[in-house]
C-alpha cells in the first residue's frame, strides 16, 4: 500500500481506503463490516470513511463495533464522519451546517462510533443558509476541543472552498484541509478543471468517492441490472440515472484495455484515479471481503498504466464522460 499525505497536512492516509456509503446499515451487519474492514487492514488500508448520514447513523454505529471487535490500535488508523443531512427532522437538526448542527452532529458521531476523536470531519455540502465565517468558526472550535483533528468539506464548489480558506486565513483559524468530490472516468470536470487551482494553492487534499460510478465501471450493467446490486435497492433509483448506452459502450471498450494488462475493469478504473497526484485517498466500497481483496490490487496496476495507456484509457471513455466536447487548449 502506498500513503500519501492529506493535501499539506502531515496525516497520512492509504492511497485506496474503505468506506461504508450504501453498505453499512444496508446491505451490512456487524459481522460482515468486521470481515470487509479486516481484508482492508490485511491489504495496508488504514483511512476508514463514514457520515451520520448512512443508514440514519447506524453505519457509524456498525463501524464502532467493527473497531472494537477488531481491537486495532486507535493511532493506528483513521476514521472520518460527514456531518450536515442529520438523522432529524428538527429544523437545526437537517440539511444545516450552523453552529449548533456542528456540535450536536460531532457529539452524535463520538456516541455512535464510541471514539474519543474523529480525524477528520467534513462538511457534507454547503449550506447557502448559514454564512460560511459561522460554519468555519464553528469547524475551527471543533478541532481545537479536540472532537476533530482535521476538518474539510464534500461536494463544496471551488469558490466556496476558497471563500472559507479565506475567512480561516484572515482570523487565523483552522483551515479546511481536504474536499470529498465524486472522481471518476465518467465524473472528472470538477477535479480536473474547477479544483485546478486549489492544489498548490491552498493545500487542499481530496478523498475522493464513487470511483466506479456506482459498479458501472464494473461492467456489472452492462446487460440489465443485478437485483442484488445497489441500483437495485429502494431509495438508490437516482443512481440509475447515470446508466446509458454510450456508457456501457465506454466501459466494454475500458474492458478491452483491462484484459490486456491481466486486470479488472474495476481495478483499471481505480489506478486510473491513483495516478492522479492531487488524489490524497481513493474511496472503495464494497459488501464481501472478496471484493475489497479484488479492488485493494488496483495498486499493482499503477505502474502497468504508461502514457500511452492512460491515452487509450482517455480515449476510450472521454466522450461517455462531463469532458466530452472540444479539449481545452
Amino acid at each position: 500500500m502506498e500513503y500519501r499525505r492529506l493535501g499539506s497536512a502531515g496525516l497520512k492516509v492509504s492511497a485506496l481506503s474503505y468506506g461504508a456509503w450504501v453498505s453499512f446499515g444496508t446491505q451490512l451487519g456487524v459481522p460482515e463490516a468486521v470481515s470487509c474492514m479486516q481484508a482492508a487492514w490485511d491489504a495496508g488500508v488504514n483511512f476508514f470513511d463514514n457520515a451520520e448520514a448512512y443508514g440514519g447513523g447506524r453505519a457509524e454505529e456498525i463501524a464502532g463495533e467493527a473497531l472494537r471487535q477488531l481491537g486495532w490500535r486507535r493511532g493506528s488508523y483513521v476514521v472520518s464522519t460527514k456531518i450536515f443531512f442529520g438523522i432529524h427532522d428538527g429544523p437545526n437538526e437537517k440539511d444545516t451546517l450552523n453552529r449548533k448542527k456542528l456540535r450536536e452532529g460531532i457529539d452524535g458521531a463520538l456516541r455512535r462510533f464510541g471514539l474519543d476523536y474523529i480525524d477528520l470531519v467534513f462538511c457534507h455540502r454547503p449550506d447557502p443558509e448559514t454564512p460560511i465565517e459561522e460554519t468555519v468558526w464553528s469547524m475551527h472550535q471543533m478541532v481545537e476541543s479536540g472532537k476533530a483533528l482535521y476538518w474539510g468539506t464534500s461536494e463544496w464548489s471551488a469558490d466556496e472552498i476558497r471563500e472559507a480558506w479565506g475567512i480561516a486565513e484572515k482570523h487565523h483559524l483552522h483551515k479546511p484541509q481536504m474536499e470529498q468530490p465524486e472522481y471518476n472516468l465518467f465524473s472528472r470536470r470538477k477535479v480536473e478543471e474547477e479544483f485546478a487551482r486549489l492544489y498548490a494553492g491552498i493545500g487542499l487534499g481530496l478523498t475522493t468517492f464513487s470511483p466506479l460510478a456506482s459498479g458501472l465501471l464494473t461492467g456489472k450493467y452492462n446487460d440489465g441490472i443485478p437485483a442484488d446490486s445497489r441500483l437495485a435497492l429502494p431509495g438508490y433509483e437516482w443512481l440509475l440515472e447515470g446508466v446509458n448506452q454510450e456508457r456501457i459502450q465506454a466501459v466494454r471498450r475500458l474492458a478491452v484495455i483491462a484484459a490486456d494488462l491481466g486486470a479488472t475493469s474495476a481495478q483499471l478504473a481505480l489506478a486510473w484515479i491513483l495516478k492522479n497526484p492531487n488524489v490524497s485517498s481513493v474511496m472503495t466500497g464494497a459488501s464481501r471481503a472478496s471484493q475489497v481483496t479484488e479492488n485493494m490490487r488496483a495498486i499493482e496496476i499503477v505502474p502497468m498504466l504508461t502514457p500511452d495507456v492512460m491515452a487509450a484509457i482517455d480515449e476510450a471513455t472521454r466522450a461517455a464522460s462531463d469532458l466530452a466536447g472540444p479539449r481545452l487548449p
